[in-house]
């Protein structure tokens, strides 16, 4: 049998909702234990032309939910809100993405495999097919963000590894 859209798609998402969740879990723990100040974390960057971990974790959900409701639109465009300012906040938005992710129907997604679909974004505009938005833009982006949020706490010291980042990963039942 041919592995669906949904299969394709939903389960790693799922999975990286998971570990945005549990990256946050850490942050929160470990500025708990070294006394430091959420916003500093919340705040903290990689180098100084990249967007901050709170900005990482909210594309995380960006790129999972947030895709979804674009290709019920027909077009994405990424959203240019400030990201939440708190671990509460984002672990919120996570758990929003991840009800959404949850409910998606697979056969309404393979309804979805054809329709044009189009990235926005200032002047830039893309052309894809929903299945490849889904599987060559979103996905690696929902990774990107996942692995920036990771490399970001590994900056600060948060004690973190190879698992934090995985996740709960798909074992054969």
């Amino acid at each position: 049998m041919p592995m669906t859209l949904h299969a394709a798609y939903v389960p790693s998402a799922l999975q990286m909702l998971g570990t945005g969740q549990h990256l946050i879990n850490k942050a929160e723990e470990w500025c708990t234990e070294q006394k430091c100040d959420h916003a500093d974390v919340v705040g903290a960057r990689l180098i100084e032309d990249m967007l901050p971990f709170t900005y990482q974790v909210k594309c995380i959900a960006e790129h999972t939910a947030g895709s979804i409701a674009g290709v019920h639109a027909g077009v994405y465009s990424p959203d240019l809100n400030p990201p939440p300012a708190s671990f509460a906040e984002l672990r919120s938005k996570l758990t929003d993405a991840s009800a959404a992710m949850e409910a998606l129907d697979e056969a309404e997604m393979e309804s979805w495999i054809g329709r044009d679909m189009r990235f926005e974004f200032k002047e830039s505009r893309m052309d894809f097919t929903v299945e490849n938005f889904l599987l060559s833009f979103s996905q690696p982006n929902f990774y990107f963000h996942a692995a920036t949020a990771y490399d970001i706490l590994r900056m600060l010291g948060v004690g973190v590894g190879k698992r934090d980042f995985m996740g709960v990963p798909r074992l054969k039942a």
